[in-house]
């Protein structure tokens, strides 16, 4: 095939992704719409969140509304970053997690504070001889 260089690069641009979308698109059978899906996709497997309660028997609707997801962000932020949340710094002991701040007006505000306050004390330790 030969084309004049303004195909060439009108047909090479047509293949270049828009930004912020998926880079794998499906025809035919495989679209999201196609009436022939259903019987072709296999079911997924969703893992959903149980509990053994013997009290309380949920619908296969509520249960399903109740996704598990593989990790928590504390364990992604872990992974991804190798900050661990989880443990304090200065005893290494355990902390939990009590909020997650995302609006940004209360985190301008609580770093504003911050900035205001002293540094807090080092706590005494030992000295060993």
């Amino acid at each position: 095939m030969l084309f004049s260089p303004l195909d060439f690069l009108s047909k090479l641009a047509a293949l270049v992704p828009r930004p912020r979308h998926n880079l794998v698109r499906y025809h035919g059978v495989f679209a999201p719409n196609a009436k022939l899906r259903k019987p072709i996709i296999p079911k997924s497997t969703k893992r959903v969140k149980g509990k053994a309660d013997s009290r309380k028997h949920k619908s296969v609707e509520e249960a399903a509304s109740e996704l598990i997801a593989p990790l928590s962000w504390a364990q992604r932020l872990k992974r991804v970053f190798n900050i661990d949340i989880t443990l304090c710094p200065l005893c290494g002991g355990t902390m939990r997690v009590i909020a997650d701040i995302t609006d940004p007006d209360i985190i301008q505000k609580i770093l504003d504070h911050i900035k205001a306050q002293p540094p807090p004390n080092q706590p005494a330790t030992a000295i060993q001889s």
